[in-house]
């Protein structure tokens, strides 16, 4: 093998020398000290646009944009001192530079020095950085899209590095926490985080928290913050991370106050909303003034107990409080109420506590008893309890009650049915005279059917002119004659009598009082008008319910009635019972105002029988007292001393009123209420009621019983 010679050798290594600065893919150049290029490889051609003898011997210049063509000589004396101070250079930097077409371009250049034989030059590698602006604008539109969204987000975001300095946060973050500018400035999260704390309703809490995520990097978390002033934000804490590194800790803050405000509402709304349900739910089982059952459940519970064993005893006691009425209208509903809620405590102290109390309504109460051994031992419990005074803002009351009770027996019943058969019954008890317990015999039913069919009848009596007037005289001791008749109605039904007292309250409760009244009031004054036609000192007293008083029109009507008829209201006398006094409607004072003025006048009708003393009379509007009768019927020989009758007379004399007794049977009476000065007596002593046909033989017997009495005095 022969061996090359030393000069091909340098050939070669010239040939390999040229070819790898020509093969560098970055542009380079040797420009001397003077700022000449020397020397260019084939990237320099092909980067600038120029060959490489139209660069070779022109100065540096020619490639760099304007704005980038001084500072030669000052980067040269920077890389000697670099060289002899063994400090870096200060490259590689940017520039721009010139294309032969005048396009400029963006470009790096690193430069180093070169030195040689013929002196120092300076070798600068140039690339361009096109990729380079591309990549940083799609970085800086990314971050200005970032910056954008973290800006316009409602959350607070603070970024902590690993090392407890903050990286980063938006605006929202120190509006939201009202950080100072000057302690963001130091970017010591230590510090950042002493001054929120202060803000926290529990600080401890938020500590704690923040130091077991450090002590854990990689953990993530969601709290909530309450604040001092009342606000609420939520916390949100997961580590930052670059590929699988984590360097930092992200915080996202929301301000949640309305919402949680809203929750709170809402929860307030529906802890109201159960409350209420909770209400109603009692409303829909329970009386609310008593709180015992109501209605609804007494029903359901004994339809469930007819349901179950038929071995068991059922027993129903339906009971209403006697003439409850009088004590709303003397002392007020309060009042009536203070009694219903005693009445409800007292039945429940009469049952066992598994026995059901309720209230249907008004002043109607019930008892459920379900294997009672004897129910009719309860009931009287029940009555003697209710019969028990009590007090009630300062009036002592006696409650008065008719109970009614039915039991289930081998027939099977529904539940309304057993609840019927115990009205029935109560009513029987309340016919009986009230104030007593009835158990339900199936003749009582009849009694109802009967009542029913009283009604029915009544109804066709009215249309077919079946009541009739009688009138008992009214004499005057003083006169010795008739100065009075009062009419009565009279019912003749199938050629039987039926009594007053059994069609009036019929006639009452079916609203048919009204049409009867009236009837009664015409066919008296036309009937009477020829004996009243004789003498104005005469007069026709006729009764008036209280329902027809509590009629808008009734006043007017009478009067009406009255002219078409020829009667003078002077010669009118209304009787009315002390209750109209009572309701609290004023309507119906001010309807016998309206008749007063007009000349009618007004009596009280069964007085000493109510609940009122005779104080009161001076402020009742009437114009005379008819005493009841069983005050009258104390009088038997005549010998008696009765000082509440003498004060009856004596009372209503001194409010100027007129006194009648009525009831008067025997000349005894009628002389004893003579001596007491008593204006006018009435009673079968002097006649009984008769028909417009029996007037004439009336007064004849009343002038003879009038002259008996006098005769009995003179020999007292």
């Amino acid at each position: 093998m022969a061996v090359p010679s030393r000069s091909g050798q340098q050939l070669e290594s010239g040939i390999e020398c040229g070819s790898l600065f020509d093969a560098l893919p970055d542009a380079v150049l040797v420009i001397s000290d003077a700022g000449v290029i020397t020397q260019v490889n084939a990237a320099a051609e092909l980067l600038f646009g120029y060959d490489r003898q139209q660069l070779m011997g022109q100065d540096h210049c020619i490639i760099l944009a304007e704005g980038y063509r001084s500072g030669f000589e000052q980067l040269f004396a920077s890389l000697r001192h670099s060289q002899e101070s063994g400090v870096p250079a200060p490259t590689p930097f940017e520039s721009y530079g010139l294309r032969s077409d005048g396009t400029e371009f963006p470009g790096e250049v690193a430069c180093s020095l070169l030195h040689t034989d013929h002196g120092t030059s300076l070798v600068a590698s140039v690339r361009a950085t096109f990729h380079r602006q591309e990549a940083d604008a799609g970085l800086r539109e990314a971050m200005s899209l970032l910056s954008a969204t973290l800006e316009s987000t409602a959350d607070g975001i603070l970024v902590v590095s690993s090392d407890g300095k903050i990286a980063g946060l938006n605006d929202q973050f120190t509006t939201m926490w009202g950080i100072p500018q000057e302690l963001l400035e130091t970017h010591d999260d230590a510090a950042l985080m002493g001054y929120v704390l202060g803000q926290l309703a529990e600080p401890e809490s938020f500590l704690e928290k923040v130091q077991e995520l450090y002590a854990d990097p990689t953990a993530e978390s969601h709290d909530v913050l309450d604040f001092l002033d009342g606000r609420t934000f939520e916390r949100y804490s997961r580590p930052q991370k670059v590929d699988d590194t984590v360097v930092g800790r992200v915080w996202s803050f929301r301000d949640v106050t309305p919402r949680r405000r809203a929750q709170e509402q809402a929860k307030q709304a529906l802890a109201e909303l159960a409350e209420q349900a909770a209400q109603l739910k009692a409303m829909a089982f329970q009386d609310p003034l008593t709180g015992l059952a109501n209605r609804k459940l007494f029903h359901d519970q004994l339809t469930e107990a007819l349901r179950g064993d038929r071995s068991a005893a059922v027993d129903v006691l339906l009971l209403d409080l006697d003439d409850f009425k009088e004590v709303n209208d003397i002392l007020g509903h309060h009042a009536g109420d203070q009694m219903l809620v005693e009445v409800a405590r007292r039945l429940r102290a009469c049952v066992r506590p598994n026995d059901t109390v309720a209230r249907l309504g008004g002043d109607e109460f019930v008892v459920l008893l379900t294997g009672s051994d004897d129910a009719e031992t309860v009931a009287e419990r029940i009555v003697e309890s209710l019969n028990v005074p009590v007090w009630i803002e300062g009036s002592m009351l006696r409650p008065s009650l008719s109970l009614g009770l039915a039991s289930m027996n081998e027939d099977a019943v529904a539940a309304s049915e057993l609840l019927r058969r115990a009205d029935v019954a109560m009513y029987a008890a309340k016919a009986a005279g009230k104030n007593r317990f009835m158990r339900f015999q199936p003749e009582m039913m009849t009694a109802l059917v009967q009542r029913t069919d009283m009604e029915a009848g009544l109804r066709l009596a009215v249309d077919d002119g079946e009541i009739t007037v009688n009138f008992q005289p009214i004499v005057s001791p003083r006169l010795g004659e008739v100065t009075q008749f009062e009419a009565l109605a009279r019912w003749d039904r199938g050629g039987e009598r039926v009594p007053p007292s059994q069609f009036i309250p019929t006639a009452e409760r079916s609203g048919l009082i009204s049409t009867i009244g009236m009837h009664m009031m015409r066919e008296s004054f036309i009937q009477l008008r020829p004996w009243l036609a004789g003498d104005l000192e005469r007069s026709l007293a006729v009764n008036v319910s209280g329902v027809q008083l509590r009629e808008p029109d009734f006043a007017d009507a009478v009067l009406c009635l009255a002219e078409s008829c020829r009667m003078d209201p002077r010669q009118l006398v209304l009787e009315v019972t002390e209750s109209v006094f009572l309701d609290p409607d004023a309507h119906v004072i001010r309807q016998l105002g309206s008749l007063r003025n007009a000349g009618v006048r007004v009596a009280l009708d069964d007085f000493g029988t109510g609940y009122s003393s005779l104080g009161r009379l001076q402020d009742l509007p009437v114009d005379a007292v008819k005493i009841d009768k069983s005050f009258v019927s104390m009088v038997r020989t005549g010998a008696e001393k009765l000082p509440i009758l003498s004060s009856m007379i004596n009372m209503a004399h001194s409010l100027g009123l007129r006194v009648t007794a009525e009831g008067v049977e025997t000349a005894e009476q009628a002389a004893y209420l003579t001596d007491l000065e008593c204006d006018s007596l009435q009673g079968y002593l002097f006649s009984h009621p008769e028909p417009e046909s029996g007037l004439e033989l009336a007064i004849l017997r009343s002038a003879d019983a009038v002259d008996a009495l006098e005769g009995l005095r003179l020999k007292r």
